[in-house]
């Protein structure tokens, strides 16, 4: 996407040459635009760089600066090499997906220890196993680190809901502990290595998803209620030790991730137009986007038509989107100058 405008310099050169020959002034116009092209660095070049997850949702960077992606449908933590996309099975034999979603949901890491986020697999779903936070053991050994199903139920939120252990959705480590976000019960929760859980701040209908942490500020991306409209697609922060929320940015529909990326500039990750069919369901295909926070508020379209994106990390200047489709997308060249190229 290139963001360059030079219309203007264009007519500013063609009313310059207005009393000078045609061809002279095609001439100055064309090597004009041979220098504009020069100068102009290719806007951020996206690549498939995985396909064949199955149930891909969550990720995080971990050890040896891997990408590490939950497969829900599988009850698997995968690893990818970012470089060449070779993929290995770093866990497996987690809780399975019950209804098609959920599962094995975000992974985060304290130290070279990987934790796994599982939801939707409970009783209220017709699953059997515990909604929590599962330790990485081994390949196939896990630990249950806290129960969330079960203090979702003795601690029921105060706006309406469906299902009693929630929709957790994003995992985040926090100050030797975790945040998780349950987009159903529309809370951040607090959770220590003991498996203590606290609500750490409750919301209303705003349907909190994907998390960034900045020294104690909490980043939010809200997707809003059904229909996701975009003025409801929403990034806020706070702080531990206020009750303000601050709305950071508005504008992009069904915001399903926030990130930052080189030089602390913030992303959101837009899943795209809901496809209407019940609330939770995802966009239509090929209607998401990679967004960046602009300094007035609003959202600046990076890359669009993504097909179902659910899932942002970066490594440099090179984002790495997961997909509900399987895929990894491998976007290139995302921050401008003075931290990137030109685009």
């Amino acid at each position: 996407m290139n963001k360059s405008n030079d219309r203007s310099s264009g007519e500013k050169r063609q009313q310059q040459c207005g009393m000078v020959r045609a061809s002279g002034c095609e001439a100055k116009l064309l090597a004009l635009a041979v220098a504009v092209v020069a100068m102009t660095m290719p806007s951020a070049a996206t690549a498939q760089l995985v396909t064949g997850l199955e149930g891909a949702s969550g990720s995080a960077i971990g050890p040896g600066g891997a990408l590490y992606v939950t497969e829900g449908a599988a009850g698997r933590v995968s690893r990818v090499d970012p470089q060449t996309g070779e993929v290995t099975t770093f866990a497996s034999g987690l809780p399975v997906a019950v209804i098609g979603v959920g599962g094995a949901i975000d992974i985060a890491f304290i130290g070279g220890t990987a934790y796994v986020l599982v939801t939707l697999v409970g009783a209220d779903v017709g699953g059997s196993d515990d909604v929590g936070i599962y330790r990485v053991d081994g390949p196939g050994s896990f630990t249950l680190v806290a129960d969330l199903g079960e203090f979702s139920q003795d601690h029921p939120p105060a706006t309406p809901f469906d299902l009693p252990t929630g929709v957790q959705y994003a995992l985040q480590a926090y100050r030797g502990g975790f945040l998780v976000t349950d987009g159903h019960h529309n809370r951040v929760l607090r959770v220590t290595l003991d498996g203590s859980v606290t609500e750490f701040r409750a919301f209303g209908n705003i349907v909190p998803t994907g998390l960034a942490v900045a020294g104690d500020t909490v980043y939010v991306a809200q997707s809003g209620p059904a229909p996701h409209e975009p003025e409801e697609g929403k990034i806020v922060s706070f702080r531990p030790a206020s009750s303000t929320v601050t709305e950071v940015a508005s504008g992009a529909r069904l915001l399903v991730d926030v990130e930052f990326g080189r030089g602390r500039q913030l992303y959101g990750l837009s899943q795209g137009v809901w496809n209407g069919m019940f609330p939770g369901s995802p966009a239509l295909p090929g209607t998401g986007s990679l967004v960046e926070v602009r300094s007035d508020g609003s959202f600046d379209v990076i890359v669009d038509a993504l097909n179902l994106p659910t899932s942002l990390e970066f490594i440099g200047n090179t984002a790495y989107i997961v997909t509900l489709a399987g895929e990894i997308l491998k976007i290139d060249n995302v921050s401008g100058p003075p931290f990137g190229a030109a685009h």
